[in-house]
């Protein structure tokens, strides 16, 4: 901060205070810069974790009701080609017999909406508590899989 002495009208001095904002902007831009090289570090923080393998266990979509939707709108329950109308009554019973807990929705990208609702409709009449809807949609190599084992 820089005090200057000025003179008004009747020829008395007065203070005139004013900041000087160069240093606080050179600082400033200088943190900047630090960050900007500092920043791209914090992202590879965990390229040094090693995931552990298992050999044996269950998956954990093995323990659920995978449900798969292709394009065409046919529906799979773990693997089975089934209907919509015996949803319900498949996803009751494989929650009984195979202690199954949670709903999880496979579909392609082109799948309707309307048919996730309706296999949400299911689950939740079945009984279950939690379904996911997996993110990634079936690849045409998948669809292709299910329908080859069916027939």
């Amino acid at each position: 901060m820089a005090i200057k002495l000025s003179h008004d009208e009747n020829g008395k001095k007065q203070t005139f205070n004013e900041i000087n904002i160069t240093p606080l902007t050179d600082i400033f831009l200088v943190l900047l810069i630090i960050m900007m090289v500092i920043a791209p570090s914090f992202q590879s923080v965990d390229n040094n974790i090693s995931i552990p393998q298992i050999s044996t266990g269950t998956g954990i979509e093995e323990m659920n009701a995978n449900v798969a939707v292709t394009k065409a709108g046919e529906l799979y329950l773990n693997g089975e080609k089934i209907t919509y109308d015996s949803l319900e009554e498949k996803l009751t019973v494989l929650g009984k017999t195979a202690g199954a807990k949670e709903v999880i929705v496979k579909a392609d990208e082109k799948a309707k909406s309307s048919d996730i609702l309706d296999i949400m409709h299911a689950a939740q009449s079945a009984g279950y508590k939690k379904l996911v809807v997996a993110g990634e949609p079936m690849s045409d190599k998948e669809q292709k899989d299910l329908e080859e084992g069916v027939q």
